[in-house]
């Protein structure tokens, strides 16, 4: 079997980069490998959520390049994946916070993210509601004037910050929308392991396949999620890479407590979980210490569905668990209370549904990423040989835009600015080290 290019691994990322390849840049004979159906690993355990707002301008950059590859896939397609556009509303309860958040707000605003409206001010912000798509972000200095338009928050909200040019939509969809594209320009889909990358006078010549198989090709991506670390070693390639443990919980809001037109609402505060006597005597008994101090910043949830949907889905990484990737994922029975005791400290009226959890449906999958939460994109340092991946939790977001970069690579097309940000070789250069040495806000939930 021949091909022009491999791309290993058949998640977002991997399809991606294959319809690109295919569909936009007109190579005819570009083969996809994995395992398992594409988009089963860990694409399809993502929030799906997408976002402009970054705290630092290659991020901005990437993130609005593929923001706007979704909206024209979306015009493309009649918006076959539903994306929208309710933002993401981060909220403080602490004063303090809240000055860095607008002092965040005017930095992010500054690297191209869009202007920043500040509230109470002169700016509307019920217009920006209406039809025209509202860029940057608004900043609430006022917990009053923020309960105003969301009345269901907590009264300890002093402020926040609604990230405007975000929302969520079916990377499924989507995903399958990419494969169709591709297929009817030639795309192959194989379902095997790559077990090896064959070499020739040094440089790429093909894989072999678990099944025996081998593949010629002069160009391979290493497009391999969770075990992206895996596949480089194949080409002696050690990539700087770890994979961090993530679950969400989906719940039947079946009160509608929250109003289906929210935006993604995140608790930008750290916080500690009300537990009685006994259930306090039961977790430090269990060893489950980690529920009963202070715990980090970032539980958040959202709508899930259409109008006539009442499901939301949420997301508090608590755990931090460091691991290689193995399946399945470590237990937690106790997250879906500890995440809906979360989530009733920015909405309250939640707190209805913990005398009786509504039937949760728990899933989730890995982050991987590198120290920095900058992904991978570029050459491998072996001739025909590239990556993409180390998407952490925003592969959804940034995948039209990765995979689009990652066929540049592949192609000899020119590179967009952000593109060197993103390469293998940023770690050769002392300078990078030391500055990465000092980030602090890395942009993740």
């Amino acid at each position: 079997m021949r091909a022009d290019v491999v791309v290993c691994g058949a998640g977002i990322a991997g399809v991606a980069t294959a319809y690109h390849l295919a569909a936009k840049r007109g190579v005819r004979n570009v083969v996809l490998v994995d395992p398992r159906p594409p988009l089963t690993l860990t694409s399809d355990k993502s929030t799906e959520c997408y976002r402009n707002w970054w705290p630092n301008a290659p991020m901005v950059g990437l993130m609005n390049r593929s923001i706007d590859l979704l909206e024209e896939m979306a015009q493309e397609s009649d918006n076959a994946f539903h994306l929208s556009r309710q933002g993401y509303l981060y909220v403080t309860g602490d004063p303090n916070r809240l000055r860095s958040m607008a002092e965040e707000g005017v930095s992010i605003s500054s690297l191209g993210a869009g202007e920043l409206r500040r509230h109470p001010g002169v700016s509307d912000y019920r217009s920006t509601d209406l039809p025209g798509r509202p860029e940057g972000a608004d900043l609430f200095l006022d917990g009053d004037e923020l309960r105003r338009f969301y009345p269901f928050l907590t009264k300890q909200a002093v402020g926040g910050v609604h990230a405007r040019r975000a929302g969520w939509f079916s990377a499924q969809q989507l995903g399958a929308w990419m494969i169709d594209q591709a297929l009817r320009q030639g795309l192959e889909i194989v379902r095997a392991t790559v077990t090896r990358v064959l070499m020739i006078d040094g440089a790429v010549g093909g894989v072999r396949l678990d099944s025996g198989q081998e593949i010629a090709a002069p160009l391979f991506v290493n497009a391999a999620g969770p075990m992206l670390a895996d596949v480089g070693r194949l080409l002696e390639v050690e990539l700087p890479v770890f994979s961090e443990v993530h679950i969400k919980v989906a719940f039947r809001d079946h009160q509608r407590v929250i109003p289906r037109q929210s935006p993604m609402v995140i608790w930008s505060d750290p916080q500690t979980l009300t537990w009685s006597d006994d259930e306090s005597e039961a977790l430090q008994s269990e060893g489950r210490t980690d529920l009963l101090g202070a715990m980090p910043a970032a539980c958040h949830y959202r709508p899930e569905g259409g109008a006539d949907s009442d499901w939301l889905v949420a997301l508090w990484e608590y755990h931090r668990l460091i691991q290689q990737p193995t399946w399945p994922l470590p237990d937690d029975p106790l997250y879906p209370e500890a995440v809906m005791k979360g989530l009733t400290t920015m909405v309250p009226a939640l707190a209805v549904y913990l005398d009786r959890l509504p039937q949760p449906v728990v899933d989730g999958g890995y982050y991987t990423k590198t120290r920095e939460n900058r992904p991978l994109v570029g050459p491998l340092g072996v001739a025909g040989a590239f990556v993409v991946g180390a998407f952490s939790g925003f592969g959804v977001m940034a995948a039209a835009a990765a995979g689009e970069l990652a066929s540049m690579y592949v192609t000899g097309a020119d590179l967009p600015d952000y593109a060197a940000a993103f390469a293998l070789s940023r770690y050769d250069d002392p300078a990078y080290l030391t500055e990465i040495e000092a980030i602090t806000n890395t942009g993740q939930i």
